[in-house]
Order: structure tokens, then C-alpha cells, then sequence
């Protein structure tokens, strides 16, 4: 689904379902998992929730950090949210209300619904990941010939 479709589809129903591809919420979220975001404004997020935004014509599914607000001179602040990638060590450009397109409320892998952590990920293996564009490499292929094996297997047995 294109950036523009997904945008306008969330913005007038209300929620959409996507699929994952990229690697920067590994191990929280995998490629070809499916998140359903719905709409929401950035007075209703929180730092730890994971959000939709749209940014130079792609989208991204991050985690938010923190709120902040930009103040210029004589002009009421300007709310944003920075954000970013469980596995990447920097953070997103700023996050404004017109870019944000909702929140994630559920994930789906292999047809099964999975608990979205409040917080991103933590310990040796987080910080494995994050170090190691190679370990994550490893990690998604391991875990991807797994569960071609695994549901491979299930089909026989039906």
C-alpha cells in the first residue's frame, strides 16, 4: 500500500493494517509481521507506545521517546515527537501532528496476535542487535527458516 494510500485510508476510516518490512524494531517486530495502527493525536500518545508517521514520502512504525515542544520567539510552542527504532541507536527528525498517522494497538506474526512491549526491549541481546546490523541480519533469517519449518510441517499434518 503506497504512503499516500495508507495515509488517507487511516485519516478516513480511522485504522489501517500494514505490514512490516524493515529491520529497525527487530526483535519487537519482525519483517512481515502485520501491525493495525489507529488514528490518534499527539496530545493522546505517550513516550514507550509505537506509532505510524509519515516522513519525505515513506512510513515509519517506531517507537515514541519522548514529547516535546518547540518554542520560537513571540509564538506559542509547537508540540512534536521524537522517536525511534528499537534496534537504531539515533533518533527520528522530529515528529509533528500533520506527519503522525496513529498508533499501533495490535501486531500479528504467523497469524497469531503478540504483546507489544510498553518499553523498547532491553539486555545483552537488544544491545547485540543494536551494535550488529549483522546479528539482526542472522537473528531474521534464522527465525525466518524456522518458521518455514515449522508451519511447512504443520501443513502435512492437516
Amino acid at each position: 500500500m503506497g504512503c499516500g494510500l495508507a495515509e488517507e485510508v487511516v485519516r478516513t476510516f480511522g485504522e489501517v493494517r500494514l505490514r512490516v518490512f524493515g529491520t529497525s524494531m527487530v526483535p519487537a517486530m519482525l519483517p512481515g509481521d502485520v501491525v493495525t495502527i489507529r488514528l490518534a493525536g499527539l496530545e493522546e500518545i505517550s513516550a514507550g507506545e509505537v506509532v505510524l508517521f509519515a516522513q519525505n514520502g515513506r512510513l515509519f512504525v517506531h517507537r515514541v521517546v519522548s514529547q516535546k515542544a518547540i518554542s520560537s520567539a513571540g509564538k506559542t510552542a509547537d508540540a512534536y515527537l521524537v522517536t525511534r527504532g528499537d534496534r537504531l541507536q539515533h533518533e527520528d527528525p522530529p515528529v509533528s501532528s500533520l506527519e503522525l498517522l496513529g498508533r499501533v494497538i495490535s501486531l500479528e506474526r504467523d497469524n497469531r496476535k503478540i504483546e507489544l512491549e510498553a518499553r523498547e526491549p532491553r539486555g545483552a541481546f537488544a544491545r547485540l542487535l543494536r551494535a550488529s546490523d549483522r546479528a539482526t541480519f542472522l537473528y531474521v533469517r534464522l527465525l525466518a527458516g524456522w518458521r518455514s519449518l515449522f508451519f511447512r510441517g504443520m501443513k502435512c499434518r492437516v
